[in-house]
């Protein structure tokens, strides 16, 4: 009996050891992948365009799933968006919840990291428009803030479920004058903050480590971005890294990158050091028919980043590079109507 129970307690030495050094193995795994820079791509439109037939082809031209070929040209990292109640519009719908973690799932088994982007509307939030889940409509501001965290932990929890806890988390998309209008308009950034701290304790409470991300377009334009997180900080909104986007073909009168190149690199510096967080260029991209012009880009922004002091610039993403325009009808993409990645793409190469 005593020679049974001390080879019992001989196995659950050796298993406890093996589970420590399997733990501690998979910590500094996850310790390194952080620590290196996020070459990324947000592909939501993918399964669309699969379940559409589109076909995606390696640089020999052979077919091949459109995450490997992505991270065969350097992407470590996939962005998802997220819509409330999507339609099922090919290119302005889909992105549900379900949808979301499927895609999280399969992009984490490629080895991919993961960033999710809540837009916080059925459809597109950016710049332009923030409209309001129809759900949510005819809420009360009290329980606009509870549908903001009860959705934001349910999205997380469905992808806890799955084993997935996204590095990185945005709050909204693209948000110069607020997000979930009329509500959270700028010109009512009291209620703007507590909306954006609602979905930042949704997250934290599911996966305390991922970082909460807050998104601005124009990343060369110093003045937008000082004047935003200014307003940020004064009403006590909680985040953890700024997210930029640029787009040198939608900036008015300089669609040249050369010539905004240094504002961003600029701008990127300034709020890692007036602010005190990391900062990331969550959206970037270029015309598909001038790749080399978007190569030589996204080498420069990718620089730029790489430079930031303290090791504080995280990462660049490419707003879907797999989106060709033959199918989405979007130009910016990094895909030809060959079905192959172009030349831009081999920036994550370097």
């Amino acid at each position: 009996m005593k020679h049974s129970n001390r080879f019992s307690a001989f196995l659950i030495l050796i298993f406890s050891i093996t589970l420590f050094s399997a733990c501690s193995s998979a910590k500094r795994a996850m310790s390194k992948q952080s620590k290196q820079f996020a070459k990324g791509a947000d592909v939501s439109w993918l399964p669309q365009m699969e379940a559409s037939g589109f076909k995606f082809y390696n640089d020999q031209g052979v077919e091949e799933d459109c995450l490997k070929i992505l991270k065969d040209h350097g992407i470590n990292t996939i962005r998802l968006r997220t819509f409330v109640n999507p339609s099922n519009d090919e290119r302005s719908g889909h992105c549900s919840k379900d949808e979301t973690v499927a895609m999280a799932v399969r992009a984490q088994k490629m080895g991919m990291r993961i960033m999710i982007d809540f837009h916080y509307s059925d459809s597109w939030a950016d710049p332009g428009k923030q409209k309001k889940p129809a759900a949510w409509e005819g809420h009360g501001f009290p329980q606009l803030l509870n549908d903001v965290y009860t959705y934001t932990a349910d999205v997380m929890n469905a992808l806890k479920a799955k084993g997935v806890y996204p590095e990185w988390v945005q709050v909204g998309n693209e948000t110069p004058g607020g997000m979930i209008y009329p509500e959270g308009k700028t010109s009512n950034w009291k209620q703007l903050a507590q909306l954006i701290n609602k979905g930042y304790e949704g997250i934290k409470a599911v996966s305390p480590k991922s970082k909460v991300i807050l998104h601005v377009d124009q990343g060369n334009n110093s003045q937008r971005f000082r004047s935003w997180f200014d307003s940020a900080t004064a009403n006590n909104a909680k985040y953890d890294v700024i997210g930029l986007s640029y787009y040198p073909y939608w900036l008015k009168g300089n669609p040249d990158y050369t010539l905004s190149i240094d504002d961003l690199g600029n701008n990127l510096n300034d709020m890692a050091s007036r602010y005190k967080k990391e900062v990331m260029v969550v959206e970037v991209g270029g015309e598909d028919f001038k790749a080399q012009n978007t190569y030589d880009m996204l080498v420069a922004v990718q620089k730029k980043v790489k430079e930031v002091p303290g090791k504080k610039g995280l990462g660049v993403i490419y707003w879907e590079p797999e989106g060709a325009k033959s199918w989405s009808g979007y130009g910016l993409s990094a895909w030809g109507s060959d079905g192959r990645p172009t030349k831009a793409l081999d920036a994550f190469l370097q």
